[in-house]
């Protein structure tokens, strides 16, 4: 094959090899870009993040490939030496190991099951996924794909690489998908379940993997993708989960297997309070109304009603001000300190005031936003300080309107 020789092609388990400097680049931040004729790093390629380790007392940083074909390795400067021990971060290593071959595993089950080839894959950080060619996938057939690639993992099955030669008959290989690249093939094999071809590092057998614990999915432009995680990975997502299930167990003074039951009765206990709270909240704005009207001052044959609350909430406000505008002729300025500084402008349907350009005028000059229609506007000032100030300056404009 061209470029550097690849060790990890066939095997990814090797942890430590020596080889020879053959170029030293100047790299970004005053780094080097080491090529060396021989490595066992695994360069950022087909969904899957480079290997770390070290080259000597160096830290290789970043792996890629340039268009030579030739494995870069990013370090902080040039080795001394002309031949370098590299060193490979094998925990990192491992874990791409265990979620890249899962990640076939997976895909081979979905076009098993239902014939959706994968289109693409991401190795990340904490999560992996895959996006599959369909618009539909439930909870069912994602049960289905989860299970059959556990039993090929409980199976233990051998992982084959092979090498197929420039021009070989690759239809007769059965290839899960169509190679990108010509030349001469690398195939990945999973004993009678999967054949695909793929440079990247894959441990020896399916057992290795541990586990595929699917985590999530979402529809994408057409697709469908779906979020797993393998091996350690799937250890730490179920611990991490089991923890949670835990906490918030103790917090509900109850049984993890109770959460469901004790959490639908508090949502429907919820849904009741809140609807007695509407209900209070109406009769409240309906007496409250009442005797707002009487203390309003009369302007030019218009009811004008100007006060600020200390403690009211927005949902609120804009309930007492419906009701107020119920009544004809009647023009409002609301406001509550607590628990934001909300505003209300409000007037009887039709009245001669513009509230929306009143209220933004008004709130926008003081550093607030708000927006409605001609009769009913609300908004919030990022001072409660200055409530008294804006509605003050709203009141002068009605007045000399």
């Amino acid at each position: 094959m061209p470029g550097t020789e690849r060790l990890y092609y066939r095997d990814s388990f090797l942890r430590e090899f020596e080889a020879r400097v053959l170029r030293v680049e100047p790299g970004e931040a005053g780094r080097c870009g080491v090529v060396l004729d021989r490595t066992a790093f695994y360069p950022t390629s087909g969904g899957q993040p480079h290997d770390l380790g070290a080259l000597g007392d160096l830290a290789v940083e970043d792996v890629q490939e340039n268009e030579a074909g030739e494995v870069v390795h990013v370090v902080a400067r040039a080795p001394a030496a002309a031949t370098v021990r590299g060193v490979i971060d094998w925990p990192r290593r491992f874990d791409h190991m265990q979620q890249h071959t899962g990640q076939h595993l997976l895909s081979a089950a979905f076009v098993r099951l239902f014939n959706w080839p994968t289109a693409s894959f991401h190795l990340g950080r904490d999560l992996c996924t895959i996006d599959l060619e369909t618009g539909s996938l439930g909870p069912r057939q994602l049960q289905q794909a989860e299970e059959l690639a556990n039993q090929v993992i409980f199976e233990d099955r051998p992982v084959h690489v092979r090498f197929v030669p420039p021009g070989g008959e690759l239809e007769k290989e059965g290839l899960r998908r169509s190679p990108a690249r010509q030349g001469e093939l690398r195939l990945i094999e999973i004993e009678e379940f999967d054949r695909c071809a793929c440079g990247g590092t894959h441990v020896a057998r399916t057992g290795q993997i541990g586990l595929v614990l699917l985590r999530g999915t979402e529809k994408l432009r057409g697709q469908a993708r779906v979020e797993f995680v393998c091996g350690g990975r799937a250890l730490a997502a179920a611990r991490a989960d089991y923890q949670h299930l835990q906490d918030a167990a103790r917090l509900l003074t109850t049984g993890p297997a109770e959460l469901p039951a004790v959490l639908r009765k508090q949502q429907e206990e919820r849904r009741a309070a809140d609807k007695a709270r509407a209900q209070l909240l109406e009769r409240l704005a309906e007496l409250e109304a009442g005797v707002l009207l009487e203390e309003a001052e009369t302007v030019g044959g218009r009811c004008l009603l100007v006060k600020v609350f200390e403690d009211a909430a927005a949902d609120y406000l804009r309930l007492l001000a419906a009701r107020l505008v119920q009544e004809p002729n009647v023009q409002l300025l609301l406001a509550a300190k607590s628990p934001a500084a909300a505003v209300v402008f409000a007037q009887s349907p039709g009245g001669p005031a513009d509230m929306n350009a009143l209220l933004r005028e008004t709130v926008g000059a003081l550093g607030g936003k708000g927006g409605g229609s001609r009769d009913f506007a609300q908004g919030a000032l990022p001072n409660a300080n200055r409530l008294e100030e804006a509605l003050e300056a709203a009141r002068r404009r009605l007045q000399e309107s």
